[in-house]
Order: structure tokens, then sequence, then C-alpha cells
């Protein structure tokens, strides 16, 4: 028995945000074995699996048919949103019959707080909607806050907000391929407002180490945005400013952005919006009442970092992993999905789905089948490549 909890109106609200955002991966790496046998039982129209869907269209054409099948449907409670986890008559420091407790979930619903017990919880909140600031050193500070009318996180539809960025100089913070989205959509709207005026700030040595492997990715559609983003650098549609290192973001009658690039302390100016993309962390604070091994640096699963650290991985060909790196001290708790990355970028929903896959068969007491791997990745290929230096790097 099972409950699936979900703190928006609708199943997978958070992909609902960035569900104009087209994914790298077609269909056939997105669809989960199992969601596929219970949706062809029940007459499905399985998508072209080498498509590439929205995120809109990975909700509306698998989540949301999948989340409606009978043996799904009566599990899933909307507008649940959990603010806590405990042991019952039992808070973190207490150690004594602690396994033998169960978990009570403290839920957040209709302007009240009720609480239901669990054997054991899969935590897979992600890490969408808690952003990184734009300051270099990761700390929030209240003059980035006090322009939350100015700032946007992630990777906002242009498309319905053009009379916010049009004929506006607009920099967007981050050198991964959400900024390079997020580019890519403003350089059409400044196809058809001139006036806009994009700066790319980042702290990468050069533009050329955000390419990626332009045509040499295997994932022809990331491989895409590094052609695309590059010519537009190249004929000056987008300006960039690299290595710059934000120390603060505030605001007069524009908004002045402090840093240093190259050792020298700038002050760039005449920003009317900005754009942060410079990812996301884990929010924990629901876990507060849970002993948690969690890595200092990544803040992922401590026993994952070593397999996902971007200090040495530079793409997301990950060694498979299931129940076991998992395991947390907390007994029969896990952390899966974004969130068990932590900040580290190099999630995919196959491995997450691998990852559920090998706890649920250890709940269920198939050990054996929490113990196999049953991951299929496509080989990602280049990952990141320097084409200033004309030197490859791949994991």
């Amino acid at each position: 028995a099972f409950i699936l909890l979900e703190a928006g109106r609708e199943i997978a609200h958070n992909i609902r945000t960035w569900g104009h955002i087209t994914l790298f991966s077609p269909w056939r790496y997105n669809i989960n074995k199992a969601g596929r046998a219970l949706l062809n039982a029940s007459g499905w129209v399985e998508p072209h699996l080498d498509t590439l869907p929205t995120g809109h269209e990975l909700i509306d054409l698998y989540l949301k048919p999948l989340s409606e099948h009978e043996q799904i449907k009566p599990n899933i409670q909307l507008n649940a949103k959990v603010v806590g986890i405990s042991r019952q008559l039992n808070d973190k420091m207490k150690t004594k019959n602690r396994v033998e407790q169960s978990f009570i979930i403290y839920i957040e619903q209709e302007n009240d707080i009720r609480m239901i017990e669990a054997r054991a919880v899969i935590d897979a909140t992600g890490t969408w909607g808690n952003p990184n600031p734009a300051n270099s050193t990761g700390v929030w500070l209240q003059s980035e806050k006090a322009l939350a009318d100015h700032i946007e996180y992630g990777i906002p539809d242009i498309h319905t907000n053009t009379k916010r960025y049009a004929n506006k100089k607009i920099a967007v913070i981050g050198g991964g391929h959400s900024a390079i989205n997020t580019l890519l959509a403003l350089a059409e709207l400044q196809a058809e407002n001139p006036s806009t005026k994009l700066v790319w700030i980042m702290r990468k040595q050069s533009a050329e180490e955000a390419y990626g492997g332009e045509e040499k990715d295997a994932l022809a559609a990331r491989g895409a945005l590094g052609i695309r983003i590059h010519e537009l650098v190249d004929t000056g549609k987008v300006e960039v400013i690299t290595p710059f290192y934000i120390s603060q973001v505030k605001k007069d009658e524009n908004i002045h952005i402090v840093g240093t690039i190259n050792g020298e302390q700038k002050i760039l100016t005449g920003f009317e919006e900005l754009i942060v993309n410079a990812g996301n962390r884990p929010d924990l604070s629901m876990n507060s009442e849970l002993r948690l091994s969690i890595d200092s640096a990544t803040e992922s699963v401590h026993a994952l970092a070593p397999l996902i650290d971007p200090n040495i991985h530079s793409c997301g060909t990950v060694r498979a992993h299931g129940e076991e790196i998992l395991r947390q001290p907390e007994k029969d708790f896990y952390i899966v999905g974004a969130k068990s990355y932590g900040r580290a970028p190099t999630f995919l929903m196959a491995t997450g789905y691998e990852q559920v896959r090998s706890i649920t068969a250890y709940l269920s007491g198939n050990y054996d089948a929490s113990k196999r791997v049953e991951l299929e990745l496509p080989e990602t290929g280049v990952c990141s490549i320097n084409l200033a230096k004309q030197s490859n790097s791949c994991c």
C-alpha cells in the first residue's frame, strides 16, 4: 500500500512550471518500464519514441494518464505539502526503539495540518523552486531579495511575457544549459524587438567552455543548443562577460551587478531585468528531525557524492545505483531523484526511475531485485569540449 503526496494542484506540478522547455532526451529514455506496462494494458497510445517531449507533453501524454490509472489514482493526494517528517513519539535525539516506530508525516492541506503514519518514506521532492542566488558564493543577500520584481530564477516563458523583456537590457546569469535555453528564447524576442540587449554573465574562463560538444554531442538536441548560442555570441547578438564573479546585485534607477573579473572589481550597470540560471539546491528542512547522511559539499546523499561530484564528472554518465547507496541512517527513509544529487546538475530521469525501482523492491522484500542493475542509458558522447584549447573533456 502506498500514498503519493503532491504539493501542487495537479500531478507533476513542478514540471508544469517549465513545461515550455523541450527535453534533451527522446521519449524512449523518459518512460518508465513499469509505467509503460500499466499504460499499455489500459489502451494508452505511446508517443513516438524518437521525438523530444516538452515538459507539458511529458505530463499530458505520459504522467497524467499514468496518474489516472486505476491502480494509482486512488493513492494520490493533491495540494498536500509535506512540511515535516519524524518518528512517532521521537525527535532526532531519541534512539530507544526508534526503528520500531512508524514515520509521522506532517501535511499542510487546506489551511490545516494533518498527520499520517507510514512504514517507509521516499522523498522525491526535487530541487526545483529552491534556486541558488546570483551571488557567486551562494549566499543569499537582502539586496538580491529586494529585487524580486526584477529577477526571475529558472527558465521563464519569454513568449508569454514579452512586455517584461522586450527592448530592455537583460542580464542572464549562469553557464549551463538553462542559461543557454533562456538566451535562445530571448534572442527570438530580440529579432522582433531590436533594442533588446542581451548580456551573458558567467564564471567560466571562456564562452567556449559553455558550448559543450555541439555537433559531436550524441544527444543532438543538447548539441544544438551549443551550436546556436555559439552563433549568437559570434554575431554579437549576445554579449559575454566572463569570468565574472558576482558579489552583490543592487538597484537604484537601474540594476547594478558588482563583482570581479580577472581579479579586478567591476560594476556592471544599466540592467532592467535579471534572469538567474545558477542551479538549484535541496530543501532539507522537512527532513530536519530525521538522521541523515548528507555530503557536505554537494548536499547529495553522502554515498552518492563521489559518483556525481561535478568537480570531477563533466557529464551525466553516473554509475547505476540503487537502494544500498541511497540508504540513510534513518532506516526505511530514502531521498531519490534530483534531490538525491543535491546541488549536482547531472541527474537523469532514467536514473531516478532505477533508484525507485530498487528501493521499492527492497521495501517489498525482493532483495535480489533491489541489487540488480536494470538501467539502460544512451551513450551521451562528448559532454564538454574546450574549443579554445582543442582538448576534449568527458567522463
